[in-house]
């Protein structure tokens, strides 16, 4: 039943044309799924709603005519939470949007496919064709549904459903792959090719393990009552994921084979604090810490963070970095050869050839994606035997890749702090009007701004154009020309909240924490890269005051492809905790480029990032003697008449992700889960979705 004035009330009984012509008076719109506010779906007799006065979405079944259940669901899963007696629904308001908490979690991966229409993708057995979507065909007395693949010249490929697990969305290097012919015979010697080079990288993968595995390393004791006593001083509660890495990194250590791990987690989501425990664990063992970040302000900020955390403690801390005298870094050069300094902190000045350790147990990289490959080299030769962290919130595609193929242990921080909100991003186009609304909204509450111009030479005209903005706004310049103590005394001068304006190139992308300033403008955002804007944007937001993010980039038409593509995945993820994804995504954009040398990119781009990792994966398990599962999993030859109708699930990315489950389901179990999820997402099956699961439970083992 509804009752209708400025809201509405719904309740059991209501009926669905109703309820969808109420959503339309109250200014929501129509979507092929519902995950932000002010949009709804429907799908037969499921009506999907995000009301603007609501933290999470609510599902309406109508299946029986009338409205017989009533949930609440997760935007990012599309699942149900919990049932619900009634509910209420206001009209579409954007401001009253911004007065709720919303849960802003990413998609999950499994709900819509990768790949739409017009995109390029890779058959495995045919090679790079265009996408064209589902197709209908009917021959003799069978009728069944097809994926159709355009490829070189007139060839076009009706697949079949079962094939659909060969089917990737390539993303390479190349923005527009040539494409392969039917007939002609280049895939088998392209695909021939990649197999044999990927076979040699899958060798050299497994011969790094097996002498990682048999260099004998330093076993850290398990944690001591001052090394208990120093976590209980921790003044913030750690969130869960932050206790799994932290065990991870122990666990690491504790074991007599070095480690090599990668903390992966987005900005502000505790990072430090598993560097740190893992640090003052080395340092109580004996054993000396270096600790390497990417410039010298980050250095300054986590020296003066380990001795805050560290006070009163046996443990020496020592910092070098150019900011310092020649003096002083003499100092700590001596400290650390005859071991008066336990944990020392610095950039790649700690990588030259005077630094010389007594006693070197753990190498700690933080934001390691700001490190070049010649850095890097030089790590891996010091670290021969001795435990290696790296930290990063967006690592670079080569050491993210090679912790997805395992050849580097990962661990992820997803759940952001208690009390951390989401940081509200605005991306559009370069508007002087909105420029001087944020900076005015952000210095009325006391706070202050950061804008990123990364242009040297057209800063100052810039810094007069906010000062006509915003007269009488106190700004400073920041850029990596400036002399690094005039560029300290900038920072910490904004630290001490002695000017409201901070006005930098990149270089405040890892930089010191300031939470007073809760706003930041990127202007030409196009011209940064995916997980550099992440990363930046992270500047603010780092407690529990409501941030602004405002990305702007000039009229649309002035972007190239890839900007755009960049944008449009900021765009979709635009939430805490999303780095991960972001690393993803900029792993597709950019390419993969290569995992063990240069030779290899020819590859990758001649076959596509997700085929060169499953036939990467492939070739490992087979120098491991682990079994290779088949191609497919699930054959429908011999069962004609089999799909998902279109009446059940309309929308051709949703239906091409369940195909893609579905084809790939190892077990009976995880099948009956994946009934129960379609179940609640689309409604009760039809006769032909029954007849689709039973014919792929009588290929499953129980």
């Amino acid at each position: 039943m509804f009752t209708q004035e400025l809201n509405i009330s719904i309740q059991r009984g209501a009926h669905r044309d109703e309820l969808i012509e109420s959503l339309i008076h109250l200014g929501y719109e129509r979507a092929s799924m519902v995950i932000e506010p002010g949009v709804y779906s429907v799908k037969g007799a499921i009506v999907d709603v995000f009301p603007s006065n609501h933290n999470q979405p609510i599902r309406f079944d109508f299946f029986s005519g009338s409205l017989d259940r009533l949930t609440s669901f997760r935007p990012d899963t599309q699942r149900s939470i919990r049932d619900l007696d009634e509910t209420v629904i206001s009209p579409y308001d954007s401001e009253l949007i911004k007065r709720f908490s919303f849960d802003n979690r990413v998609l999950d991966s499994d709900v819509v496919s990768n790949i739409q229409d017009g995109d390029y993708v890779v058959h495995e057995r045919y090679g790079i064709g265009i996408y064209q979507g589902f197709t209908r065909l009917k021959i003799g007395n069978q009728e069944g549904e097809y994926v159709l693949v355009q490829f070189k010249g007139a060839d076009k490929l009706y697949m079949p459903l079962d094939q659909i697990p060969l089917l990737h969305r390539y993303t390479g290097v190349e923005s527009s792959p040539r494409l392969n012919g039917l007939y002609d015979g280049g895939w088998e010697r392209t695909r021939r090719n990649a197999h044999r080079a990927l076979k040699v990288i899958a060798e050299e993968i497994f011969s790094m393990f097996k002498l990682r595995q048999s260099v004998q390393g330093y076993a850290f004791a398990p944690d001591s009552d001052d090394q208990l006593s120093f976590e209980m001083a921790f003044p913030f509660d750690e969130t869960p994921d932050q206790l799994c890495a932290i065990q991870d990194v122990k666990k690491d250590m504790e074991s007599n084979q070095p480690m090599d791990r990668l903390v992966c987690g987005d900005v502000g989501f505790g990072k430090t604090e598993v560097l740190l425990r893992a640090a003052v664990k080395a340092a109580l063992n004996g054993k000396q810490v270096m600790v390497l970040v990417p410039t010298t302000i980050l250095s300054e900020q986590h020296y003066n963070s380990f001795l805050t955390r560290c006070e009163g403690m046996s443990i020496s801390i020592g910092v070098m970095s150019r900011l310092k005298s020649s003096n002083h870094n003499k100092k700590v050069l001596s400290g650390l050869i005859h071991h008066h300094i336990d944990i020392v902190i610095g950039t790649h000045r700690l990588l030259s050839s005077d630094v010389k350790f007594k006693d070197l147990g753990l190498v700690i990289v933080d934001e390691e994606q700001r490190f070049g490959v010649q850095h890097k080299e030089k790590i891996k030769a010091m670290s021969k035997n001795i435990d290696i962290l790296t930290t990063s919130a967006t690592p670079i595609p080569r050491t993210l890749y090679m912790s997805l193929t395992g050849a580097k242990a990962i661990s992820t921080l997803n759940t952001p702090p208690m009390g951390r909100v989401p940081i509200q991003t605005m991306i559009g186009e370069y508007s002087p009007e909105l420029i001087q609304a944020a900076i005015k909204k952000e210095l009325s509450r006391g706070g202050q701004v950061y804008f990123l111009h990364n242009h040297i030479d057209q800063m100052a005209t810039m810094s007069s154009e906010i000062s006509r903005l915003v007269p009488g706004i106190r700004i400073r310049i920041a850029h990596g020309q400036m002399k690094p103590k005039t560029l300290e005394d900038v920072m910490v001068s904004f630290y001490h909240h002695e000017f409201d304006l901070l006005l930098s190139t990149t270089i405040i992308e890892n930089g010191l924490d300031i939470q007073n300033a809760n706003t930041i403008i990127i202007n030409r955002s196009d011209r940064l890269g995916l997980s550099q804007i992440h990363q930046i944007r992270g500047r603010v937001g780092r407690c529990s005051i409501q941030a602004y993010a405002y990305i702007l980039f000039p009229t649309e038409h002035q972007l190239t492809d890839e900007s755009k593509e960049r944008l449009q995945a900021l765009k979709e993820a635009v939430g805490l905790g999303v780095g991960y994804q972001l690393a993803m995504k900029d792993l597709e954009i950019r390419g993969a480029g290569t995992l063990l040398g240069e030779k290899q990119s020819g590859h990758l781009t001649s076959i596509g990032f997700d085929l060169y990792c499953k036939l990467l994966e492939k070739n490992l398990k087979k120098v491991r003697g682990q079994p290779v599962e088949n191609d497919v999993l699930i054959s429908l030859k011999d069962v004609p008449n089999v799909f998902i109708p279109e009446s059940y699930i309309d929308d051709g990315k949703q239906r091409l992700a369940m195909y893609q489950r579905m084809l790939t389901v190892k077990n009976r179990i995880g099948l009956k889960k994946l009934r129960l999820e379609c179940e609640d997402r689309f409604g009760p099956f039809p006769k032909r979705m029954v007849s689709f699961f039973q014919a792929i439970s009588a290929q499953l083992n129980i």
